[in-house]
């Protein structure tokens, strides 16, 4: 029995040639803000600039091509596939699937930006529409806010999500890879992608995006809840309250993360996906309904006209402030949580068909943007255009996160619905961090399998890591919009995966368009050959 456990503990031991190199950089990068913060937001300033500005030729390619790449599996015939085989049966049911796929992505966003966004183009606040034909506050400025939220929040991030989560699902389901990032490029480097020195680089480029994504998240949610308890009750934003913040945020994921994902994330992502169908409901009763139907339906339209344009340009048509600051990185974003969120869907996936898959985790999320925008942007833009709240105003003054709570108070109800949302916020990030730091030990453990629980040690050492730095960006790395520290990091997160991230486009190609697919699992004996190979 003794030797068992020995095994057992030998066989998920720390993986080191990951753990100690992608640690040592966070805690650099946490000692560096604690010294000399400037330091820290001038050198991710500088990769932000780099990345976003030097190469959004390539995220806007990347991000193209993982569109049509997830749209052929979903019509073609790769589809039926099964995960796991034709027997597999999923371990959730679809709407606490949904509810995780939602919840653990980029439903925090949402929340955010669902008035911030259409409001700050429709004002022009930071030139994001100055090289537009059109003017501030017009109609059709009102049109191009919606349907450039519909862009950025719809079927281009959560194929990015997708293709990643599909191809992971994939390989270690059906082709018995092991349960890494590294697996997904296999098909493209074979027996190099196996080599230790290989899988290492990449769980340690993964690791890096997502402590630093997840970082500069958790610190706009600080940015944002703040300014929430500022504007509701008074509560003046300081290190203090951030403080105060970060650790409740820190409590819950950490908690949750322990509690596996069974339990914690299930039950979270639960929670919240129903407040979030709760704030719908509220706003189609007491919301301008007509003007929302309106106006989202001629913003499609508008959207569509201009997809192409808009999904190639690469700031020389829209300039700098709109496609830099917010659709290049919204895309480093999501190419930054794309290894790591692939790894949780992944998970949760067992036993779906890649069709259904797809369904859950890019259709369905793509749609509950569209229609979030559609209500909670056309409110606030219908309120903005008739006068009822100046919330052009608020944003200007306040900084690019207040928005959402000058509409809230707007709403009747609003002692009620703001605490609410401010909740909802709290559970929201939680959601996202308990997924991804329980993922983030995942990838520092050897040998895991896609239904083992990571170290409880681990959850905890990188959730309290990330809550660290997400706390110093927002308390000494504010700037024009409040949060450019924070978007700066996250840049740099997103920069350190796009070539992986090409790579696994590439390989998803070469699987599912041009290579052969099987239904069928390898079998136990091939399984046990590639496990002897890799280890």
């Amino acid at each position: 029995m003794n030797t068992h456990n020995d095994a057992s503990d030998n066989r998920r031991c720390l993986k080191l040639s990951v753990f100690l190199p992608a640690f040592a950089i966070i805690l650099l990068a946490v000692a560096v803000g604690l010294v000399n913060n400037e330091l820290l937001v001038e050198v991710a300033k500088q990769l932000f600039y780099i990345s976003l500005s030097d190469f959004g030729w390539l995220y806007q390619l990347v991000a193209v091509a993982a569109l049509l790449i997830t749209g052929f599996i979903f019509f073609s015939r790769a589809g039926n596939i099964r995960l796991g085989g034709k027997d597999a049966k999923p371990q959730f049911s679809l709407a606490s699937n949904f509810a995780m796929a939602l919840t653990g992505g980029i439903a925090t966003g949402v929340v955010t930006y669902s008035v911030n966004e259409p409001i700050i183009y429709l004002g022009n606040i930071y030139g994001e529409i100055a090289q537009q034909d059109f003017a501030a506050g017009s109609g059709e400025a009102a049109i191009f806010a919606l349907a450039r939220s519909f862009h950025n929040w719809s079927f281009i991030p959560y194929a990015i999500y997708s293709i990643v989560g599909l191809m992971i699902a994939y390989m270690h389901f059906n082709r018995r890879q092991k349960f890494s990032i590294s697996s997904t490029i296999t098909p493209v480097l074979g027996a190099h992608g196996h080599k230790p020195v290989v899988r290492a680089v990449v769980d340690i480029i993964s690791v890096l995006a997502i402590a630093l994504g997840l970082a500069s998240s958790l610190g706009a949610g600080l940015a944002l809840i703040s300014s929430g308890l500022q504007a509701q009750y008074g509560v003046v934003p300081n290190a203090t309250t951030w403080l105060m913040i970060s650790l409740v945020i820190a409590a819950i994921f950490i908690t949750s993360a322990v509690s596996g994902l069974k339990r914690g994330i299930r039950v979270l992502s639960s929670l919240n996906a129903w407040i979030f169908y709760a704030f719908v409901a509220v706003l189609v009763v007491v919301g301008p309904l007509t003007y929302i139907l309106s106006l989202s339906v001629t913003s499609l339209g508008y959207w569509m006209d201009n997809f192409f344009l808009w999904s190639f340009d690469t700031k020389e048509a829209g300039g700098e402030a709109l496609v830099t600051w917010w659709t290049m990185y919204d895309w480093s974003i999501w190419i930054a949580y794309a290894p790591l969120m692939g790894l949780f869907l992944a998970r949760i996936s067992y036993g779906r068909t890649l069709r259904e898959f797809l369904v859950i985790n890019w259709i369905l999320p793509s749609v509950f943007g569209l229609v979030w925008f559609a209500i909670w942007g056309g409110a606030a833009i219908k309120w903005q255009m008739d006068g009822s709240i100046d919330l052009i105003n608020i944003v200007t003054e306040n900084g690019a996160v207040s928005g959402l709570w000058g509409f809230l108070q707007h709403l009747p109800m609003a002692a009620l619905l703001v605490p609410l949302a401010i909740f909802t916020l709290v559970i929201s990030f939680s959601t996202a961090a308990d997924s991804m730091s329980s993922t983030i030990a995942t990838i520092c453990t050897r040998n895991m399998s896609a239904d083992e629980e990571s170290p409880t040690r681990q959850k905890i050492l990188w959730g309290l890591s990330i809550a660290v730095i997400a706390y110093i960006m927002v308390a000494f790395g504010g700037g024009a919009q409040g949060v450019d520290g924070i978007k700066y990091l996250a840049a740099a997160g997103g920069f350190a995966v796009v070539f992986l991230f090409v790579l696994i486009l590439i390989s998803a190609a070469r699987v599912f368009i041009s290579g052969h697919v099987d239904d069928q699992p390898e079998s136990a004996q091939q399984l046990k050959s590639v496990e002897n190979d890799h280890a």
